[in-house]
């Protein structure tokens, strides 16, 4: 349509790497009207990102780009280098998915906001751009603006440099925004204020926003329309309604039916059962020693125990203290005082060799599986290491050991030779957990598993989860913000704010009918994959 801002006409987009070429964009056509909120939807490797990246002109030397980009009637492809850097941030906006990625560490915020307004409105003298660097700061919600200019990246929250990132991306009032996973990894209750805010930027600049996401909860919660694509091409456009309600693609079907809902595991009982608890915290404190002394409280006397066979969802913002419990449990934080006890051995007071052997028998998956591995390492290694260093297995039958724990987590037998740059996020994943099964642990700490996954993979990860749970029976504390994965994988909840455990109890109790003021905001900040829920959501908050 001739009044559509940004339109993509048979986009194909080809990387050469190595005398090879690979099609990541493959026929695409679509477009984004004015006013609307447009949100594209698929797996890694969809080729989502790819298509906004093509807009901006921002592909490596080796993309070789075909078809047709226009905006406002514009041929973008044939663009100059000086037009293609007017056309950004002038026009055309992007909030990349790590905000603490695009900001430059060696500059504070203000400086990066004052460069950014004053490339591209020259008239404006440095006094001025910093008057609308600081109304910026104050239209996003950021505290104190005046004062958080001269702060650096590394001293805000991640939430907090999302805002940044948009105040950025609005300056020169463009008239359209391109959103790249801008909340993935966030809170919650973060997470509803970027996706707030930047509704809100929509009103005040009158503009479009192309979101791209894989969780189908913000896209419930803030599109207009959606367009679902899969390996490169366009599967489905539809009105957001009509998606969640008719979607008419296998495809589009699968990835509604792989978002995380409740229920699906019985309760169960919640009392104290007989037995030793597999892990018991019994007021726990940990301080940290901050900058001239300053001691800061990251746990807060937490009483909390796990029976065997049980998994227990640990839930809260950042800085709740939540994945620190954790630590203190594996030895990685100072335990300030209390006691933490594994299979009924208390940690702080027994000998070093008795430590040595409870720990063995602790299983962990990290939340960035590509940084907990060893890059120099095959996967095999990785997950034969355990049973060489506390088991001394060798030879034949360590082979055959990581055979078998290749199975369990559905990989094939003959992939233990590769290394894990060779594999996607989501088998990454499956190797982690090989690996903290090998020794047949008593208990499992799983710290956000499933975070930074598609919303099909992540439903894969948590179903094989649950398998190697109810075959091998270990208790397991998984720690998350996600509160729909908990509630699909969890017998108990326990939540935490500021360091101190303000709820905890069963699944339905917790998540159904919570008592404590924090747990409801929690869950009412929670997206769902419902559009009309959310809008009726919506309109709560704002009448509050």
């Amino acid at each position: 349509m001739k009044d559509d801002i940004l339109r993509f006409e048979d986009l194909t987009v080809d990387f050469t790497v190595g005398g090879t070429t690979h099609r990541a964009v493959d026929n695409v056509s679509f477009a984004v009207r004015p006013g609307e909120v447009l949100a594209v939807v698929g797996e890694s490797g969809s080729g989502k990102s790819v298509t906004s990246l093509a807009a901006l002109g921002l592909l490596p030397s080796n993309a070789t780009v075909g078809g047709r980009i226009s905006f406002g009637g514009e041929d973008v492809l044939s663009m100059s280098r000086a037009e293609l850097t007017t056309l950004r941030g002038r026009r055309i906006a992007m909030i990349f998915q790590d905000p603490v990625g695009a900001l430059d560490p060696v500059f504070t915020i203000g400086s990066q906001l004052i460069e950014m307004i004053r490339a591209h409105q020259p008239a404006l003298s440095r006094g001025q751009a910093r008057e609308r660097a600081i109304e910026l700061l104050r239209m996003v919600e950021i505290p104190e603006p005046e004062s958080r200019l001269k702060y650096y990246p590394h001293q805000l929250s991640g939430g907090q440099c999302q805002r940044v990132m948009i105040a950025v991306a609005v300056a020169c009032d463009p008239e359209l925004l391109i959103a790249d996973e801008p909340t993935t990894a966030l809170d919650v209750t973060v997470q509803q204020e970027v996706l707030d805010v930047l509704l809100a930027m929509r009103s005040e600049i009158s503009g479009a926003i192309m979101i791209i996401t894989h969780d189908m909860g913000v896209v419930a919660d803030v599109a207009d329309r959606v367009v679902v694509m899969r390996k490169g091409s366009v599967v489905e456009t539809a009105d957001v309604h009509e998606l969640f309600d008719r979607p008419t693609q296998p495809y589009t079907q699968a990835l509604l039916d792989a978002v995380p809902r409740g229920g699906l595991r019985d309760d169960k009982p919640s009392g104290p059962t007989e037995g030793t608890p597999a892990l018991s915290v019994e007021d726990l404190v940990v301080e940290y020693r901050g900058r001239r002394g300053k001691t800061v409280l990251a746990v807060d006397h937490v009483n909390l125990a796990l029976n065997p066979g049980e998994i227990t969802g640990l839930v809260g913002e950042s800085g709740s203290g939540k994945s620190t419990i954790g630590k203190s449990v594996l030895g990685l934080a100072p335990i300030t005082s209390g006691e933490v006890r594994v299979d009924g051995r208390a940690l702080t007071t027994a000998s070093s060799s008795v430590v040595r052997r409870t720990r063995s028998r602790i299983g962990v998956v990290f939340q960035n599986p590509a940084g907990s591995l060893n890059p120099r390492a095959t996967i095999g290694q990785s997950i034969g290491e355990p049973l060489a260093v506390h088991r001394g297995v060798r030879g034949g039958e360590l082979r055959g050991r990581v055979e078998e724990l290749l199975d369990s987590v559905e990989l094939p037998r003959g992939w233990a030779g590769r290394y894990p740059h060779e594999l996607s996020g989501g088998q990454r994943q499956r190797v982690s957990i090989a690996r903290a099964i090998s020794l047949d642990p008593g208990l499992l700490i799983a710290d956000e598993p499933t975070s930074a996954l598609d919303v099909s993979v992540q439903a894969t990860v948590l179903e094989l989860l649950r398998s190697l749970q109810d075959r091998l029976h270990f208790a397991c504390l998984f720690i998350s913000h996600d509160l729909a994965v908990v509630d699909q994988v969890c017998d108990r909840v326990a939540v935490m704010s500021h360091g101190k455990l303000v709820e905890q109890g069963t699944r339905e109790a917790v998540l159904r009918a919570p008592q404590d003021p924090y747990t409801i905001r929690l869950l009412a900040a929670a997206p769902v994959p419902d559009p009309r829920e959310q809008a009726h959501r919506r309109s709560l908050r704002l009448v509050g």
